[in-house]
């Protein structure tokens, strides 16, 4: 198989561009234009509970209904949990004679028709009229996650080789026709085994199993994977998804665990895009998890956010007898706006366990309307402090305690981007307890214990907002990312199915040198000519940001070549524009040199776009936009 890399790719289409005399458009032009998907349904993290991690594909119609009953029950349902969605296991086979999907009726005995189609119209119908909405699973490739991995489980797709096909691949208008305008879906969930697992060498397909599919992802290399036909396949889902469903009220899930460079058009394709590997009820998985997602908040925004995968509050690490865990597990995918799908058998829970999953302040982070990612403010391998701007002004600050040790922390009002001498009042989300202070406070954290809290302070910026206060209205359309690479920063954990066989988990996640909020992209300090810069966009130059402007009148910014940068010769120059139009210029700026101011009217422009144009070929060096921010 010949394999392409996304610039191996963009090469490709510059010759044949050429060749052809085609002139292609610059990637860096002004636009006008939010380009990050924003479909209604999703404008907050979806909410609600999926089967997988409480059944596997051991899964039938009561399971699912008595997890939605339990879901409004529990009261659940009325703080949010709306979805119900069933994972792998549905379903029975493809007929051979028109490619429709079969249910497993024997499973779901409602979906039994006549003249044996089947139909999920009565489940659907069942949950929408207790005011829930019903998800499906489904897989990019012929074959399911559970065909490819998990063969040994219950409820295999039965029948001849085509039959077994259930996957979208050749059927993708068909199926989500089926899915979403007969049985009336409200979400899909779209996995990528039937593009990983089953190359023609493998041992199922050479015994007449499967039929082959060469392998577009390789989870283990960016560069043995075909970026560009990976999001093809999944833009073919979504234009089908659009045409189905035309008043945009539906949920597209992408799920290729941070696989294929989605880190940089995820955003762009579906609601929610996993960023990791399956999650597992142990500690260090969820840190894998978590920090897959922490540093990449510019890259999830209302209508489109990153998902660490379901939750396990209940089971494993996280169980009854692990409430400290649960709770900073859950904790901290509100902070980071992480879909809330439960995973754990509800009809099963505790009051403890449901005081977790319904504790409303907590809901109200992950659900705050201004869909800001929580950014890290602070940052190591022991203790992590996450800061969040909410639609009202206040801040949420969540300080993790990533050990298994007890620990003493401080919090400082420069974290908080309040101001130091005034007063700032704090509310523990879990307690209720009230605490004041100035300049900064000690804090002592248990074993594996988040501390969350509201704060209210005087704001360094009183008339306005740094835009690393806003990460869900900035986006990177074009992050300068051209090669992508793997990413160190991530914790490491054993994956159970692996355990320690072979040598070692390896960095692989391809969000390093992506856009970062007060950082560089590659999580140095942000600096021009020695000038340090605590807040500001740290970006790779030829970038284009796009800004949303909530009636803010100015823009701010002093913009210079990062201490961080290799090449010392090559020249940048930053430009503001303002629904498409050139607002201002800096001077062409290389490395050492100060940085330059500029201050732009942004009166009236609904949409910034800040562009930082640098010459030559691949990867350019960080560029950064200090103090960056938005005043009335």
């Amino acid at each position: 198989m010949k394999w392409r890399s996304r610039a191996s790719a963009a090469l490709a289409a510059v010759l044949l561009a050429s060749a052809s005399g085609v002139a292609l458009a610059d990637p860096l032009a002004a636009t006008g234009r939010w380009s990050a998907y924003s479909r209604a349904a999703a404008q907050t993290p979806p909410m609600g509970w999926n089967s997988w991690n409480a059944f596997t594909s051991d899964l039938d119609e009561e399971k699912v209904m008595g997890s939605a009953q339990a879901l409004v029950d529990t009261g659940l349902a009325a703080k949010g949990y709306r979805y119900v969605n069933l994972d792998d296991g549905w379903w029975l086979k493809r007929r051979e004679s028109d490619g429709r999907m079969i249910a497993r009726a024997a499973r779901f005995p409602s979906a039994a028709t006549p003249d044996g189609a089947t139909s999920f119209r009565p489940l659907t119908d069942r949950l929408h009229g207790m005011g829930l909405k019903a998800g499906i699973y489904s897989d990019i490739g012929r074959n399911s996650c559970g065909q490819v991995f998990t063969s040994t489980f219950p409820n295999q797709p039965e029948g001849n080789v085509a039959e077994r096909e259930v996957g979208l691949y050749g059927h993708v208008d068909q199926d989500i026709a089926l899915y979403f305008a007969e049985w009336g879906f409200d979400l899909i969930k779209v996995d990528g085994c039937g593009v990983r697992g089953l190359p023609a060498s493998d041992k199922r397909v050479q015994a007449g199993q499967y039929r082959a599919l060469e392998p577009i992802i390789d989870i283990d290399s960016l560069g043995r994977t075909d970026i560009v036909k990976v999001r093809d396949l999944y833009e073919e889902v979504g234009r089908a998804l659009d045409k189905h469903n035309p008043d945009g009220d539906f949920v597209f899930s992408l799920c290729i665990w941070g696989s294929a460079d989605v880190r940089s058009w995820g955003k762009n394709v579906g609601a929610m895009s996993r960023t990791s590997e399956d999650i597992s009820p142990t500690w260090g998985r969820m840190l894998h998890n978590l920090d897959s997602v922490s540093r990449r908040p510019l890259y999830a925004h209302p209508g489109t956010w990153n998902d660490p995968d379901m939750l396990f509050v209940g089971k494993g690490d996280f169980d009854v007898s692990h409430l400290e865990a649960a709770r900073s597990h859950f904790a901290l995918w509100a902070m980071v706006n992480a879909p809330l799908l439960i995973g754990y058998d509800l009809r099963q829970a505790t009051p403890a366990l449901l005081d977790i999953l319904g504790a409303k302040d907590v809901i109200a982070l992950n659900q705050d309307p201004a869909g800001n990612q929580a950014v890290l403010a602070y940052d190591s391998d022991d203790v992590s402090i996450f800061v969040k701007t909410l639609a009202s002004g206040d801040k949420a600050a969540a300080i993790f305690n990533r050990t298994s040790a007890p620990l003493e922390v401080v919090l400082t009002a420069e974290q908080l981007k309040f101001l130091a001498k005034a007063d700032i009042d704090l509310t523990n989300l879990w307690t209720g307890e009230q605490i004041r202070f100035q300049g900064e406070r000690k804090f002592k954290l248990e074993p594996r214990q988040t501390l969350l809290f509201r704060a209210k302070g005087a704001r360094r910026l009183a008339d306005g907002l740094f835009l690393s206060e806003q990460p869900g209205a900035v986006n990177p359309a074009v992050d300068g990312v051209v090669t992508p690479i793997a990413d160190p920063m991530i914790h490491r954990a054993p994956l159970p199915w692996r355990n320690t066989r072979g040598f070692g988990e390896r960095p692989r996640y391809g969000g390093w040198g992506g856009a970062q909020a007060d950082r560089t992209p590659f999580d140095q300090e942000l600096a021009v000519a020695g000038r340090a810069f605590d807040t500001g966009i740290g970006v790779l130059g030829n970038s284009r940001l796009e800004v949303r402007n909530a009636g803010f009148r100015r823009l701010t910014a002093s913009v210079g070549v990062d201490d961080s940068a290799a090449d010392k010769a090559r020249f940048v120059t930053f430009e503001v524009y303002g629904d498409g139009k050139r607002l201002a210029r800096s001077k062409p700026a290389k490395w050492g040199q100060a940085a330059q101011t500029l201050d732009v009217d942004v009166s009236g422009v609904k949409l910034i776009e800040l562009v930082a144009r640098t010459s030559g070929q691949g990867n350019a060096d960080p560029v950064t936009w200090g103090d960056a921010a938005l005043t009335r």
